[in-house]
């Protein structure tokens, strides 16, 4: 039961191509389509809990002829859900205290352009009330207008692993839990204009 530093994400994450254009272009992420996930140890080794934060909201600025952009993702934490209602209510109580610290962000520039596409972000994640520079490795991207709307919408993966205690989440390390925490993010958006 600890290590639930999501984020995101994270958040998180993402990273969208455009349309060509000499513009910036914005995408306003699809909460509905978009789950900031994590992995993390539990029983110091014996099984690896995984969940996900149901609710995030943000925006991601792209510009695919500059090659830049920026991402901006907020996670609100008490939609954290391990698919056990016991453990989610221990997650937002006992060790992410939400009450307190109710949303984590995550703030990044797109970097290392491949062909036109981002395949980093290095951002700064905001979890339980304590910030650290966490980089983002993006394994896939691809925009294509929505198939009903004809919109364009753009998905991605991205991935990192953080260190919990870094974030002052550190229940059960003194009983061997491990700190890691992989994040796994997939994310939608779609150009706003």
């Amino acid at each position: 039961m600890t290590r639930q530093a999501l984020l995101p994400i994270a958040f998180s994450a993402v990273c969208f191509a455009g349309n060509v254009s000499a513009e910036p272009v914005t995408y306003v992420i699809d909460s509905s389509h978009t789950f900031p996930s994590f992995e993390a140890d539990h029983f110091a080794g014996l099984s690896v809990w995984r969940g996900k934060v149901n609710h995030t909201e943000g925006t991601v600025v792209y510009d695919r002829e500059a090659q830049s952009g920026t991402i901006d993702v907020t996670m609100d934490m008490a939609t954290i859900d391990f698919g056990l209602d016991r453990m989610n209510v221990e997650a937002t109580e006992k060790i992410l205290h939400v009450a307190e610290f109710p949303v984590a962000t995550y703030v990044g520039q797109l970097a290392d352009f491949v062909n036109g596409a981002p395949t980093t972000v290095e951002g700064t994640l905001t979890l339980h009330g304590i910030s650290h520079e966490v980089d983002l490795v993006i394994e896939q991207f691809r925009c294509q207008p929505h198939w009903r709307t004809q919109v364009e919408v753009c998905g991605a993966n991205a991935t990192t692993t953080i260190d919990r205690s870094e974030f002052g989440l550190v229940r059960d390390l003194d009983l061997g839990f491990r700190p890691e925490v992989a994040l796994l993010i997939s994310i939608e958006a779609h150009r706003s204009d």
